[in-house]
């Protein structure tokens, strides 16, 4: 039998597909109208400086770990070497103990009464029971010696224990600190990526830029450096300006910023310490106000310094991705603590 059945109304059902297909469309639009704008420049060079910053301050916790490891290593080799030497000096007290314990067997096979009885010449048995009492009070003595000995041995290979304990946890923080800084140089090469190449290179050019005219600005300031050599560091320092920033370099052809106030400063005729947290604690501490060219500078809670350079402005290896450059101090901001060597 023939269905009678009624058919759809194809108007109705493209009617359906189109609701749909609008509301959809609405709905994108909606999405499109409430997703985040694409940052700014100025959005993405703020949130670049802190990543590059962050960076920084693991690079400088990595060097301080790497000085404290190589401190260590040296530690553990001097402990070492004392403590073989000492095995020695052991062994050759136990031999000598040995030879002594021999010569009194030797002498002590018979009671001594029974001896001088015997002895055809008493007067040579009376020499040689005196010797024997002389072999061992010297017994004696090396006894005392060789338990000293092992006693001083066994808290130097205690100390030598204590101190690959701590090499082993300082190798564990160098570890961390690098990851941490590779992490945050990843980051800010992503987020530096949401801009286009040419917005990246007009970042850089302003960045030039903005060092040339910094140390315009010093050259008209003409301030008096801190001392003769707070000057030659200044100088030393102003003929890397261009040098990259390298993390852990130390010169002459690449820096980071500890590096390049410790390289200034040996070419000026000081030794001063590799990272920010000891440097700090070098030479006097000045105010911002007492600054002079030459001075050390430290900004971001001890993470980063520079050199005074006068008029507001150091000369310092930024981070990384950028130059040794002149900067106004307004710029890095954070004025932590300045220190005159």
């Amino acid at each position: 039998m023939a269905s009678h059945r009624r058919p759809k109304n194809p108007s109705r059902t493209r009617v359906t597909v189109l609701t749909a297909t609008a509301a959809a469309a609405v709905a994108l639009t909606s999405q499109a109208a409430h997703a985040d704008p694409k940052p700014t420049k100025s959005e993405v060079k703020a949130k670049v400086d802190k990543l590059y910053h962050e960076a920084e301050e693991a690079t400088e916790q990595h060097s301080l770990a790497k000085e404290k490891q190589e401190k260590l290593q040296k530690q553990i080799g001097a402990i070492q070497d004392k403590v073989a030497r000492g095995q020695q000096e052991l062994n050759t007290l136990r031999s000598g103990l040995g030879s002594l314990a021999a010569a009194q067997y030797r002498s002590g096979g018979i009671d001594p009464s029974v001896q001088l009885l015997l002895a055809s010449d008493p007067d040579s048995f009376l020499d040689q029971a005196s010797a024997l009492d002389q072999l061992t009070a010297k017994q004696a003595e090396s006894l005392e010696k060789i338990q000293e000995k092992q006693r001083s041995l066994a808290q130097e290979r205690k100390e030598a224990q204590d101190k690959l304990k701590d090499l082993a946890d300082v190798r564990k923080t160098l570890g961390e600190k690098k990851k941490k800084q590779q992490a945050k140089l990843a980051e800010a090469r992503q987020v530096l990526n949401t801009l286009t190449a040419a917005e990246r290179e007009k970042m850089r050019q302003d960045d030039v830029r903005a060092s040339r005219a910094a140390g315009d600005r010093v050259e008209l300031g003409n301030e008096v450096p801190a001392s003769a050599l707070g000057a030659a560091a200044l100088q030393a320092a102003d003929s890397r300006v261009g040098k990259p920033y390298v993390r852990a370099a130390t010169g002459p052809n690449a820096f980071d910023c500890s590096g390049l106030t410790q390289w200034a400063y040996a070419q000026a005729g000081a030794q001063i310490t590799r990272t920010t947290y000891t440097q700090i604690n070098q030479g006097t501490r000045i105010a911002r106000s007492q600054l002079k060219p030459g001075d050390l500078v430290f900004f971001n809670n001890t993470t980063h310094v520079g050199l005074y350079a006068g008029n507001n402005t150091v000369l310092h290896a930024p981070y990384p991705g950028a130059y040794v450059r002149y900067e106004s101090m307004n710029t890095i901001g954070g004025f932590q603590a300045a220190v005159r060597i």
